[in-house]
């Protein structure tokens, strides 16, 4: 748990600023590594704007690290989710690289909440971290190790593309 909250304090102060939403038509893909409890994980997002603060878009995670004598069948390890963000860093006004997008996602293993923060150094490179909150569990008792994996509280950080 100390692990969870340094990498939180390290990754708040790396995205004091990110690049701010631009609206319909922005296309982003942010690309880094999923960090919880028993797994480390892939991840990958993309995101298109749809109106001036919202976009929707996909995220997948694929979880590496996990005990040798689990299930490690592809669907397993995999987790795909629909999302939607609304994109507050125009509206917060910290600086004009500087992005802030709570939302919901909706995945094959659970319903979530994610908030997450985009710093982009250029136009197109940039750096992000982002939380992930289950809110409902399709399975409820007697979660697998791998059910568990994708339905807990997660951290994912890494680099983000604006296309």
């Amino acid at each position: 748990m100390k692990n969870i909250f340094t990498l939180l304090a390290l990754c708040s102060i790396t995205l004091i600023q990110a690049q701010s939403y631009t609206g319909k038509g922005d296309k982003k893909v942010q690309v880094g590594a999923n960090f919880q409890d028993n797994a480390t994980s892939i991840f990958a997002s993309f995101d298109y704007g749809l109106g001036e603060n919202i976009s929707a878009g996909v995220s997948s995670t694929y979880a590496l690290g996990i005990d040798g004598s689990i299930d490690k069948a592809f669907a397993k390890r995999l987790d795909v989710k629909a999302r939607i963000n609304a994109n507050i860093g125009n509206v917060i006004n910290i600086d004009n690289n500087f992005d802030v997008y709570p939302g919901l996602n909706l995945g094959l293993k659970n319903f979530g909440t994610h908030l997450g923060a985009r710093y982009f150094f250029s136009d197109g490179f940039g750096v992000f971290s982002e939380i992930n909150i289950p809110l409902a569990k399709y399975k409820t008792d007697d979660l697998s190790y791998t059910d568990k994996i994708h339905n807990q509280f997660s951290i994912n950080a890494g680099l983000v593309f604006n296309l």
